[in-house]
């Protein structure tokens, strides 16, 4: 995927913010990882813009199904690559509008100080009763709990404490609720500035599981709105990503 040059995406920004267009609404299919950090980017883009965002979260699989199915979505932004391209592939986004809109972390998180330490020793431990994932065929960051646990040969092992969220906010709520005394979430939901700042956590190495590459992409529906355009160009521009590091991912 080649990256788009910055001048390009400034010119596009500039274009769909001009008075020539009217103030819109573009319905935004959104992982549930990126639910917080697109509703703190909302009252931005609508100063700048006069559009108006309108949000779906939920796991990246469900939302998939929703598009094939005729949900009345203009963007999504999914929690990995690979959904969004299988939609272009298949004729239900515009093609060449794909772009990696951030790359996720993954966490073993716990609502409680001093349960999950520094390098996740926990996990061996075994001193605890439920772990926390996202269902792996339907969420990326379920997969990559799963890759995680497959990595440190623990599978076996923990396979019965297994408690599954349909999405990653469910599972944070499972966790957050002392539901589960732990459990693998986005840093994202945890996170302030990339560093954990509740409870207890460790951040797993980026080598335990494939990247969180997300990928924004144009849906059909959407491809004469200009909301969505402005969307796909706000999500571009440096303030944008600025703000979407703070949340604890990267951007390229």
């Amino acid at each position: 995927m080649k990256p788009v040059p910055p001048q390009a995406s400034m010119a596009l920004l500039a274009f769909v913010m001009s008075g020539s267009l009217q103030a819109g609404e573009v319905h935004v299919a959104v992982a549930a990882n990126f639910a917080s950090p697109l509703k703190a980017l909302a009252a931005d883009f609508e100063k700048n813009t006069g559009h108006r965002m309108v949000l779906s979260a939920g796991a990246s699989g469900k939302l998939y199904a929703q598009i094939k199915s005729g949900a009345p979505f203009d963007v999504f932004l999914a929690a990995d690559d690979e959904t969004p391209n299988r939609l272009e592939k298949e004729g239900d986004a515009v093609a060449g509008s794909r772009f990696t809109y951030a790359t996720g972390k993954l966490v073993l998180w716990s609502a409680r100080s001093g349960t999950v330490d520094a390098q996740g020793e926990v996990l061996k431990s075994g001193n605890f009763k439920h772990l926390g994932l996202a269902a792996p065929k339907l969420a990326p960051y379920g997969a990559a709990a799963m890759q995680t646990l497959t990595h440190l040969r623990l599978m076996d092992r923990l396979q019965a404490r297994l408690v599954q969220g349909e999405s990653i906010g469910q599972t944070y709520s499972f966790v957050a609720s002392g539901n589960a005394e732990l459990g693998f979430v986005a840093l994202s939901q945890v996170s302030e500035n990339g560093k954990i700042t509740k409870g207890s956590g460790w951040i797993v190495p980026a080598h335990l599981y494939s990247p969180l590459r997300q990928d924004a992409v144009m849906l059909v529906r959407g491809s004469r709105n200009p909301a969505a355009s402005a969307l796909l160009a706000f999500l571009k521009t440096g303030k944008t990503r600025t703000v979407i590091r703070s949340f604890g991912y990267e951007t390229e």
